[in-house]
Parts: C-alpha cells; sequence; structure tokens
C-alpha cells in the first residue's frame, strides 16, 4: 500500500466480488469441524520447513492439529477411513504465513476510508476525496490515508491550500503512508484548535508556512494535537473495519498477524471474539505501551486465550524516514541540521522498558534511525543483562539505518530483527537522499543482521505497506519492483534466498512470538495452519510471485478462506 510495488499488486488481492473468490464466514464450521472427522490435504508439493522431512505430499488433520505428513498413502493410513480428502492440485503448501508486523485497526481503517496510495499529483488526491465513500466519514469527519510527496512531480509537503475548496466545511485528516504524519484542512485545524500560536509537543513537528501559521501538516508527537478532536469510530464501525481486516489477511494468505501496538478498544473486542471462537486468524497482540491504554495493560498483565495472545509491548521510539522523522545520529544528507525526533525520551524510554520487563512483557520497539536504534540497544542490553536477553527475545522493530556495530550487537545480544521486506522497495527511490552513500550501507541490510545472529521475522507493516505476503517474499527475494527494476536488485547482496524469506514469514515469526514449538513448520503435533498457493515460493522464478494467487488459508484446521475453483 506504501509503494509502487504493493500499489501495483493491489488489483491482484483486492478483488472480493462474484467470481474471484469465497470466503469461508467468520466463525463458520467447516466440514470438517461438522463432522468431527479427520482431513487430509493432497497437493504437488507440502513444503514443510522441518528438515527430518523437508518435503511432502499429503497432510493429515484432526482437531487443529496436524496428525501426519508425508506420501498420500501415509496420510490415509494415519487418518483411517472416515477422513475427508481434499485435492489441491498443482498447489505447494507451506506452513502458516504470518505478518510479523502489522496494524489491524489501520487496515480496517484503510479499507474503509479513503485511499490515497498511489496518487501521483495533488490533482488526483483531490479527485479521490471528492469521491469519498460514505465508510470514510467518523462523525462528520472525513478520514483517508495513504498520500505520499515522494510520488508526486514535486516531492513537498502539502499544505491547507493543496486540499482545495471543495470540502472547505468538512473537516478532513489525511495519515501520511508511513503514518508518522497527518495533513489537515482548514476546518480540521479549527476544530483542533491548532493555530500559530500552538506549540508543538516535544517528539513533534508543527509544520508552518512563512508566516508562522501552520501548513496542516504535523509530525510524530503533533499528531496527537489534531487526533484528540477526531470523533472515535462507532461500535458497529469498529466491530465492522475489524472484520474487514481480517478477512483481507486470511484472503491474502495470512494465518496470523503480529499486532504492532494494540488499543485497549481493539483488544477487548478480539477477547470477545476469541472467547466465542469466532476470533478467524491468529494474533500476537503487542500492548500499546505509547500512549495512556498502557496503564490498564501493565495493571492486567500478559494473556493467553485460544487464537488470542498478548505478550508484548510495542514502544515507538522515532519516526520515519520519508517524513524525515527517523532519528539519526548525524543530521539527515538532504536536510542539513535536523537529525529527526525521539519519540520518548531516553529516561521515560527506560522506564516504560523497566515496567513492562517487570510485568513478564517483550519489549517489541520501533526504531528507524541509527540514533534510536543506539538508544534501544543501550537500554535494553542494560536493562535485562546477558543472559536474559536472548531468552527475553526483545525485537527491533524496523531496524532499518544502522551502524555496522550496532548490527553486530544486536545479533550478539539475541534481538530479533523484525523487518519489512516491501519498505526497501518502497523508499529505494529516495532512501539514499536521506541518509547519504555511506550511512546507505548499513541500511534495510536484511544479509548483515543475519550474518551477526539475528533472526530475522518479516512482515508488511500494513497498511503502510498492503498485507501481501506474494509480494513480500518477491521483495525479499529480488530488492526490486513489480517492473524489476532496478536490474539485478537494489543493494543485492542483501537479498534473501527462496526459503530464507519464506522461513521469515514462517520460523522466524513463530520464534519472534515464543511459539515455534507450535507453528512456522509442518510436522505432527503442530498447529494445522497453512497456506496453499498457487506458486511455489521457494523455486519459482521471482517474477512468479506476481501474478501468484492464495488458493487456502487454514488456521487451526479450520478453512478461513478457499478460492473459488476454476
Amino acid at each position: 500500500m506504501r509503494g509502487r510495488l504493493g500499489w501495483m499488486l493491489g488489483a491482484l488481492v483486492l478483488c472480493a466480488g462474484a467470481g474471484c473468490s469465497r470466503r469461508v464466514p467468520e466463525g463458520a464450521p467447516t466440514e470438517q469441524a461438522v463432522a468431527g472427522a479427520p482431513t487430509v490435504y493432497v497437493a504437488r508439493r507440502i513444503r514443510t520447513l522441518d528438515a527430518a522431512k523437508p518435503e511432502a505430499q499429503a497432510l493429515a488433520v484432526r482437531d487443529g492439529k496436524v496428525l501426519a505428513v508425508g506420501t498420500r498413502e501415509e496420510a490415509l493410513a494415519a487418518a483411517g477411513p472416515t477422513a475427508r480428502v481434499v485435492e489441491l492440485g498443482d498447489a505447494t503448501v507451506v506452513p502458516g504465513l504470518t505478518d510479523a508486523h502489522g496494524h489491524l485497526a489501520g487496515l480496517g481503517q484503510a479499507l474503509s476510508g479513503v485511499r490515497l496510495e498511489g496518487t501521483t499529483s495533488l490533482d488526483e488526491v483531490r479527485q479521490r476525496l471528492e469521491r469519498a465513500p460514505a465508510t470514510a466519514y467518523q462523525g462528520d469527519w472525513l478520514v483517508g490515508q495513504g498520500w505520499d510527496q515522494n510520488d508526486w512531480a514535486t516531492p513537498r509537503f502539502p499544505t491547507l491550500a493543496d486540499m482545495g475548496e471543495s470540502l472547505k466545511a468538512t473537516p478532513v485528516v489525511l495519515w501520511r503512508i508511513d503514518g508518522h504524519a497527518l495533513w489537515l484542512n482548514g476546518e480540521a485545524l479549527k476544530r483542533a484548535n491548532i493555530t500559530r500560536d500552538t506549540k508543538a509537543p516535544e517528539g513533534g513537528t508543527i509544520v508552518r508556512l512563512p508566516d508562522g501559521a501552520p501548513s496542516g501538516v504535523l509530525i510524530d508527537n503533533a499528531m496527537d494535537l489534531a487526533l484528540k478532536a477526531l470523533p472515535a469510530p462507532t461500535k458497529e464501525q469498529h466491530a465492522s473495519r475489524m472484520r474487514a481486516a481480517l478477512e483481507h489477511c486470511a484472503r491474502v494468505g495470512l494465518t496470523g498477524v503480529h499486532d504492532a501496538g494494540m488499543d485497549l478498544r481493539t483488544f477487548r473486542l478480539f477477547q470477545a471474539w476469541d472467547q466465542a471462537g469466532t476470533l478467524s486468524l491468529r494474533v500476537y497482540a503487542m500492548a500499546d505501551g505509547q500512549t495512556d491504554d498502557r496503564v490498564q495493560y501493565l495493571k492486567d498483565g500478559p494473556f493467553q486465550g485460544k487464537l488470542l495472545t498478548m505478550r508484548a509491548v510495542k514502544l515507538t521510539l522515532d519516526g520515519a524516514l520519508g517524513s524525515r522523522g527517523a532519528a539519526l545520529g548525524a543530521a539527515y544528507s538532504d536536510e542539513p541540521g535536523h537529525r529527526g525526533l525521539l519519540l520518548l525520551s531516553p529516561e521515560e524510554y527506560a522506564s516504560r522498558v523497566h515496567a513492562f520487563v517487570g510485568r513478564g512483557f517483550q519489549v517489541a520497539t520501533h526504531a528507524i534511525g541509527d540514533r534510536a536504534n543506539t538508544l534501544l540497544l543501550d537500554t535494553l542490553t542494560r536493562e535485562l543483562g546477558d543472559p536474559k536477553t536472548k531468552d527475553a527475545r526483545p525485537r527491533v522493530e524496523h531496524a532499518q539505518i544502522m551502524t555496522a556495530e550496532d548490527i553486530r550487537r544486536l545479533g550478539a545480544n539475541g534481538f530479533i530483527a523484525s523487518v519489512q521486506p516491501t519498505h526497501a522497495t518502497s523508499d529505494m527511490p529516495w532512501a539514499e537522499k536521506r541518509v547519504g552513500s555511506e550511512r546507505i550501507q548499513n541500511a534495510y541490510a536484511w544479509q548483515k543482521l543475519k550474518g551477526a545472529g539475528a533472526v530475522l521475522a518479516l512482515g508488511s507493516d500494513f497498511p503502510v505497506e498492503r498485507p501481501d505476503v506474494l509480494a513480500g517474499l518477491y521483495a525479499a527475494r529480488t530488492r526490486q519492483d513489480a517492473s524489476g527494476q532496478p536490474p539485478g536488485g537494489w543493494h543485492p547482496d542483501q537479498r534473501l534466498s527462496g526459503e530464507e524469506a519464506l522461513e521469515g514469514f514462517t520460523v522466524g515469526a513463530a520464534y519472534a512470538s515464543f511459539a515455534e514449538g507450535q507453528r512456522g513448520r509442518l510436522k505432527p503435533g503442530m498447529d494445522a495452519d497453512f497456506v496453499a498457493l498457487s506458486v511455489d515460493p521457494v523455486d519459482a522464478p521471482p517474477a512468479d510471485l506476481l501474478t501468484g494467487q492464495v488458493r487456502l488459508t487454514v488456521v487451526a484446521g479450520r478453512e478461513v478462506f478457499r478460492a473459488d475453483a476454476k
């Protein structure tokens, strides 16, 4: 959703009408659940990621667990004569694919709001706003997201005047594609009481016009000034958006999501669905440790349900590179004197880390700039101490711009690198302009992180990017956009192999959520989470991933998405 690759693939994954695909309704029992009998899935190839039996042709499932993996005859023998048999033809089955860093509430909002990703001009933005669907309103505020000034002919931040006159009386709030900046019109600024006299909070920026008046763009912590005035979605809106987000994730082949900073309202809704047995995907929720919701999360402590887990906290140290909010050690190469923003002071970050570690939470920290990554590593190694660091499995969310020494420290101290392949392919047209030719050598450096000993957990950061796993696998293997540019890939020495990429969405994601004993591989006794694809993600030419299709998504033995037979 954030860059060229996600936008070009969008048409492949958003089809949901007649003749496209059939979704198993959320919570509906499947045939095998009704019959209570085992099911045997037969495919051209099953990639188990189990070293003892890396490939098979059939998979037997019973009571949400893998019963047997092997030949058709072996699976049928294990399942018994009452087994239901599902023929998947020439599909390749892989262990359940998990997005290790996404935002379900954000995705639900993106699916219902005005979608601005892929716009190439301000005129196109205004046209989309004028065609806004009714679902894009919260109260009388028009909500949208996805704009990226780097995709416009003149790559500058927009202003109040750029939004036009047609919506002058309607408050409009538009998230930048990275979620770290807002663009508001005059009515929204008025409702939020933001004037030339308003001071930006620590860790935030109010972008101003030459005369000192607010331009309409708020960055990082300054966004809160406007969001406090934005009406919350109704209960019905919220539930509808969350269902849409879960359905969309199942449709693109996800069996699980690590939700990076879940608000308390969404968590309570998911708890209710999980208890009722209607939560359709596995959700590893990270408590929102940035807002006041953290007080209740600290009081409640970790949670383990059926498909819902909360064992981690998400903290955000800096902003994003695209909006120049990422905290750098030296100034931005394209903005002398500016080093980005720390959204938490070192003291406050250490205090929150201490509090959540004391309550048994894993710490996952958003850190994009090298200054933020150094602070993260210093704080957590001091707080956790060796050898506890490895046991605690602290996560570095993004780990984009790092020093060579911090890459070494990240791996040596047992940190998990939670990285997003499509971020690299979206950012590559302008990232070097931000940080220069020297710092870019240790940016988006997946192989260097692996070489240092870090476990890679791969995700998309949806809705910043689309939650399209095939797009993520393609970007990981090629470091190219959908048209195959640049030739050979951007910094190609950092590409992942097909198996490394698949492991990042399976084994790595499972390890990052303390679930490697239950998920990430297909072997007897493990959870029956798997996906059937039209393309082999390991051996097929990478370009084939761009047209590949998800045929079946299974979570705990339950089919949550099945494409129509052709």
